[in-house]
């Protein structure tokens, strides 16, 4: 019986923790990327190796874009594009936090049809498929319906909150952080926090798996812009990304 792309991406993202939770806590060799891109650990390049192996042994028509590979503009004349990040959050897994995530999705036409983040650390799986709902560790999650600035938590930088970038006062939500983007867009489809804002230039691989995810939740995920954001492009950058439930959503993108 054919695997599905959904239990494809579980399946590689789980081999992907095995690999990384060997070198979780055991000082992997680490070196800064070029261009101040940040760090990057033997871990990185093992998982992003296995998941190229991998993906495209099952899919060898399909195009490839990861953060761990360099880009090949072949990928522009496929339909079809795995987007990859093997460690998002790559400080925290060096300093032994556990929220770290392994980010993997499918793009066809330049929308995400399927994408799974997955947390090894934290025995987290959070997964989705077009059309079938947003599932953690197998179970249905949604979204919040927060629909007013008082009382909600949003997942953002201390940075992102500054008053420049906001029309007036930074909204006067409860501010939250964790590492990993992939992680923040997560935990608002799963509805443990209202919103989440990057306003700064987002790499697709961040973000790929975790737009599905909320959407198929019941979030609205977004550039800063209100675009919906497209998959597969030139230069593989989004201009910011906020989710969150749908009300607040528009509350947040009206604030900017």
């Amino acid at each position: 019986m054919p695997v599905s792309d959904l239990d494809l991406l579980r399946e590689a993202a789980l081999e992907a923790g095995r690999i990384a939770m060997k070198h979780f806590g055991q000082k992997p060799h680490t070196w800064e990327k070029d261009d101040d891109q940040g760090p990057v650990t033997e871990a990185d390049l093992e998982i992003d190796r296995m998941l190229h192996a991998r993906l495209l042994g099952a899919h060898p028509d399909a195009g490839w874009l990861s953060e761990e590979t360099e880009d090949d503009a072949d990928r522009l004349t496929r339909d079809r594009v795995f987007v990859v990040d093997p460690i998002d959050g790559t400080k925290s897994f060096i300093n032994g936090n556990q929220n770290f995530s392994h980010s993997l999705a499918i793009s066809e036409g330049g929308a995400i049809t399927a994408g799974v983040v997955h947390l090894p650390a934290r025995g987290l799986t959070y997964e989705a498929a077009l059309g079938k709902g947003a599932f953690l560790n197998g179970e249905p999650i949604s979204a919040s319906d927060a629909d007013a600035f008082e009382g909600a938590r949003v997942l953002a930088s201390e940075s992102q909150f500054r008053s420049g970038l906001w029309s007036g006062p930074p909204p006067p939500v409860e501010r939250h952080f964790r590492s990993s983007l992939a992680y923040r867009m997560c935990l608002v489809a799963q509805g443990r926090f209202d919103g989440m804002v990057t306003l700064r230039h987002t790499w697709e691989w961040d973000v790929a798996a975790g737009v599905l995810i909320c959407e198929e939740a019941g979030a609205v995920a977004t550039t800063r812009t209100g675009a919906r954001p497209v998959f597969n492009q030139d230069v593989p950058r989004m201009d910011g990304m906020l989710a969150a439930a749908p009300r607040l959503h528009q509350r947040l993108m009206a604030h900017l």
